[in-house]
């Protein structure tokens, strides 16, 4: 039996200019540059839910109570996290 498929990639991963992945990626260097959100207010996170920030941790990172003692640290240039 002839194994025809490679098992590693024949290359580096290049991206497109018009790929419309690229939007996405610009979004979250957008955000990266937002203003910083301050203690106590929501959040919402694509994957966790509602929350609420309970610290900052550095210029990128807040710490947030998504409910019943589930602390997450997330870095505020995600794309997941929307301040409500």
């Amino acid at each position: 039996m002839i194994d025809l498929m490679p098992t590693q990639p024949a290359g580096v991963r290049r991206h497109l200019k018009d790929s419309p992945f690229n939007a996405a990626r610009a979004a979250a260097a957008a955000r990266a540059v937002v203003d910083h959100i301050p203690v106590g207010v929501r959040v919402s996170h694509e994957r966790h839910g509602l929350g609420r920030v309970v610290a900052l941790e550095g210029e990128n990172f807040v710490i947030v109570d998504f409910g019943q003692g589930d602390l997450r640290r997330v870095s505020l240039s995600s794309a997941k996290l929307e301040r409500l």
